[in-house]
């Protein structure tokens, strides 16, 4: 017969808790997506853009191209690198096709 200890265990049967780890996702960086004034893209076409692209109703995206005009640049969205990089090569697509000097660019938040 087995050893038994003063807890009534045997040595060769320990009891813990099985403890399962998680590795920690870390969320993805996310991106804002910019439109860029100019002195030649009419402003109809930037506010179907924003539309268009980025699914804003349309008052709001007259405030963002409104906001656009005044300050030089404004933010149409913060998106996950991979939509950002897409959101502004179809903004640049759009602006080629329509023979417009719009420009689009993104930054990390």
């Amino acid at each position: 017969m087995g050893e038994r200890r003063k807890n009534g265990t045997d040595p060769g049967r320990e009891t813990g808790v099985a403890v399962r780890t998680r590795p920690k996702t870390k969320k993805p960086s996310l991106y804002r997506v910019l439109l860029l004034n100019d002195d030649f893209t009419p402003m109809e076409f930037v506010v179907e853009v924003l539309v268009r692209i980025f699914s804003k109703p349309p008052e709001e995206a007259a405030r963002i191209m409104l906001h656009v005009h005044q300050n030089g640049v404004g933010v149409c969205g913060v998106y996950t690198f991979e939509v950002a990089e897409t959101k502004v090569a179809q903004v640049m697509d759009a602006a080629r096709r329509a023979q417009h000097p719009l420009q689009c660019t993104m930054e990390k938040e």
